[in-house]
């Protein structure tokens, strides 16, 4: 269970009180990230992400935050996506006010100072580096350009060397107070603390954070109608690909079917792509699929690193296992390992406090309502494999496949060929 608050300044304030519990964990989520970015400033918001880590009015130095953090035990981490930032610690429950201090310091009074964003920019020049170093990390990135070239949403991220190098220090700057403002944040508490100790000292701390008028999300586009192919040359043992569908939004009455789909194909070793492309065909070390949800759009993701002359047999295969869901039921018994595995890893996540703060803060930021553990479990135990059959059908088209390639591969024509569900 949660409860909400919006404080006086409009920052929201949601919390899940677990008595069992002896730490606590704040998250601070906001509305930045590449969706929100136009081309020109490509990876800012990630770049902001960095300099909030990097001192402060009342702690100078990276060291002095992490000390403050780190010397009672704590953790402390942040993280920037397609459609929020978020910064979170976790501590034991008397250092509550300790950890809520830090964080507050760091978004609202961070120094920006241009020694810092200039060391800091070639740190992420080297997280670049690092990404394009691993052809799978590589791969991942190369299907979402695919599936939403040209826009927001299919960029990296992180941006490219060119744009992080580009940015301004004013530009940062600027981008920071535009979005980092109360009414485009949510501070989300769980563990051992109450509802109203929590409004309490956010509200105290946060008094003075004033703004308004964040940017908004950028729109994605869906223009597809014909198969999408991008390949990348690399002298690697294995040839990397992601084959992917455009999916549905976070707030998709189906988004939930969509996720049981994704169980049903390729999550767990007992998946329907882990036993038939590596137990039965013996063609893939890692395979595995992911359903992305997104504020108006979404997209269901398989990955297989394989041989590079077994890269047709496993699109085949691939290919052959998503067209099972347009042609049959998913068999009962199928179903219901699905739904208990989606259940329970659920109800494990729910155990730690990182996770419980992430779950309501994250909801309340990205789509404004939260659903407990509970109403997860009923629309889970409600979906029937005809609602399976009937989403898969709806989005399963071949106009609509995505396939990036990162390996030792050149001859695109073939694997076009391929793309036909």
């Amino acid at each position: 269970m949660y409860q909400r608050t919006v404080a006086d300044n409009g920052l929201r304030i949601v919390t899940s009180n677990m008595p069992h519990i002896r730490s606590v964990c704040i998250s601070i989520f906001v509305g930045a990230g590449s969706r929100y970015e136009p081309a020109e400033q490509a990876g800012i918001s990630h770049f902001v992400e960095h300099l909030l880590f990097k001192g402060t009015q009342q702690r100078a130095t990276t060291k002095e935050i992490c000390e403050a953090i780190e010397g009672i035990g704590g953790v402390l981490n942040g993280g920037t996506d397609k459609e929020l930032s978020v910064y979170w610690t976790k501590v034991a429950r008397p250092h509550f006010r300790t950890a809520l201090d830090v964080l507050a310091d760091m978004i609202c009074g961070s120094k920006f100072d241009p020694l810092e964003m200039e060391k800091e920019r070639q740190v992420i020049i080297e997280e670049i580096n690092m990404s394009m170093d691993s052809p799978q990390q590589r791969v991942n990135t190369l299907i979402d350009e695919v599936v939403w070239p040209d826009q927001a949403l299919g960029r990296d991220v992180a941006g490219s060397k060119e744009m992080v190098t580009a940015l301004a220090p004013q530009a940062l700057r600027g981008y920071w107070g535009r979005q980092y403002i109360p009414g485009n944040a949510v501070a989300s508490v769980a563990g051992d603390i109450s509802h109203d100790e929590v409004v309490a000292q956010v509200s105290y701390i946060f008094d003075d954070w004033a703004g308004e008028g964040a940017t908004n999300w950028i729109p994605a586009r869906d223009d597809q109608d014909k198969p999408r192919l991008l390949t990348e040359f690399r002298k690697t043992e294995q040839a990397h690909l992601c084959l992917a569908l455009r999916g549905v939004s976070n707030s998709d009455p189906d988004r939930f079917v969509f996720d049981l789909l994704n169980i049903v194909l390729g999550e767990g070793m007992s998946s329907r792509l882990f036993l038939e492309l590596r137990e039965r065909k013996g063609l893939a070390y890692d395979v595995h699929s992911y359903a992305s949800h997104f504020f108006d759009s979404g997209s269901l993701t398989v990955y297989a690193g394989v041989e590079p002359k077994n890269i047709e047999a496993a699109i085949e295969v691939i290919l052959g296992q998503l067209s099972r869901f347009k042609a049959e039921d998913v068999p009962e018994s199928e179903l219901v390992k699905a739904k208990e595995m989606a259940k329970g890893r659920l109800l494990l996540r729910m155990e730690d406090t990182r996770n419980v703060s992430g779950w309501i803060g994250s909801q309340e930021l990205l789509t404004g309502e939260i659903k407990t553990v509970d109403d997860v479990v009923s629309i889970v135990d409600a979906i029937t494999a005809d609602d399976i059959r009937r989403v898969s059908q709806g989005l399963f088209h071949s106009e609509k496949l995505s396939l990036a390639i990162v390996g030792p591969v050149s001859d695109d024509i073939r694997f076009q060929k391929l793309l036909v569900l």
